[in-house]
């Protein structure tokens, strides 16, 4: 199979990664901070090496760096947890679901309001000036569109927060470990990512790292190995968002992806993915028949969107599978980017090279579009 699929989540995980976990389960398989035992501290030693190693990775201190299952509870942790009545939001136009949906069902129960910013690659920071409100009290987006591969100015934005006052969530899902991203310089408050994605771990993990001072309601209640008498979560960070065990085995796979960045260069990891994606590019612009959405200069991660003739965009997915090609068609659980770029009526198929996908391999998916029946 020719993988170009890696905006979903990466294949193949580095050998490191894969390693890990075998050991994970063969010698850190105990509960963390659950026991004085030896195994039991051995592997909740492991465990803080990673939040750690997260802190430095992301500019965060390590205690406020708390594990979840995926990138979508950790944006949920945030939103309720933080979020209070009144409080008026302002999120991009085109938001991955796992921002819009919690933000949307808090809308529709009345307890927030909220206003789209329209992308834009040079005015976005004018267009949220545009929408605030008195009661503003959040902006909450993403960095990367997971469909049109475009970059929201997190700097920018972050420091304009600051200014006002505003809390700043970001949806690192499609940018973390392959842009910078420092909490501290950007002013971000809450910074979620998915684990098995550009972070190389395993799928089942994910991060929520929040600034000093910040700390959420919980999303989830349960037990902690800390203030067990206390029938209420414990006040500090992390134990006050981590209810229940740990998923150790896929913590620990996470260090070992950070670490595969940093040995390999998230510098040099971007440079290459994007150098395959700008040639793809080139290369569908050059053939007939073939639709692209997003001016090249303006993709900042390795996702572009097309499509193929009058074909729907699962279609041309589906004929790609066929010959043992993995990308992606539909709205990639996207609707409010496909609203914004026109594309809400046939979706859109999108390729997504990796670190590991070779040019031969971008070559027969080329050929397979360029000479496609």
């Amino acid at each position: 199979m020719i993988y170009l699929d890696n905006a979903a989540t990466t294949y193949p995980k580095p050998f490191s990664v894969l390693e890990t976990v075998y050991r994970a389960n063969r010698k850190y398989a105990y509960n963390s901070g659950r026991g004085g035992y030896r195994e039991s501290v051995q592997t909740a030693e492991k465990i803080f090496a990673v939040r750690d190693c997260l802190g430095r990775f992301f500019h965060c201190p390590e205690q406020n760096i708390v594990f979840t299952n995926n990138c979508t509870t950790a944006v949920n942790t945030a939103l309720k947890g933080l979020l209070k009545p009144g409080d008026h939001v302002l999120i991009s136009a085109l938001e991955h679901n796992a921002v819009f949906r919690p933000i949307y069902k808090l809308a529709r129960e009345g307890r927030i309001t909220y206003d789209q910013v329209p992308y834009h690659p040079d005015r976005f920071l004018q267009n949220i000036r545009a929408l605030e409100q008195p009661n503003t009290a959040m902006v909450a987006m993403l960095h990367a569109s997971n469909v049109f591969g475009v970059v929201h100015p997190l700097g920018l934005v972050g420091d304009y927060c600051r200014r006002k006052g505003w809390l700043f969530v970001v949806d690192a899902a499609q940018s973390a470990g392959i842009l910078p991203i420092d909490m501290q310089a950007m002013h971000i408050s809450a910074l979620c990512a998915p684990g098995h994605k550009s972070l190389f771990g395993t799928m089942g993990t994910g991060l929520l790292a929040l600034a000093d001072g910040i700390s959420p309601d919980s999303l989830t209640e349960g037990g902690t190995g800390s203030h067990s008498f206390d029938p209420q979560m414990p006040p500090d960070l992390p134990d006050r968002l981590e209810a229940g065990t740990l998923n150790n085995p896929g913590i620990l796979s996470l260090g070992a992806g950070v670490r595969f960045i940093e040995k390999t260069g998230r510098a040099e990891i971007h440079e290459y993915e994007m150098r395959l994606t700008r040639w793809l590019y080139e290369e569908l612009a050059a053939c007939p028949g073939i639709k692209l959405y997003t001016p090249p200069e303006h993709i900042g991660v390795p996702v572009l969107s097309f499509n193929v003739d009058d074909r729907t965009s699962e279609e041309t997915a589906a004929y790609l599978a066929a010959r043992q090609i993995a990308v992606r068609g539909g709205y990639h659980c996207a609707p409010c980017a496909h609203r914004f770029f026109g594309t809400a009526k046939r979706g859109t198929v999108r390729v997504s090279p990796g670190v590991f996908t070779g040019m031969n391999e971008c070559e027969y998916f080329l050929n397979s579009v360029k000479f496609r029946e």
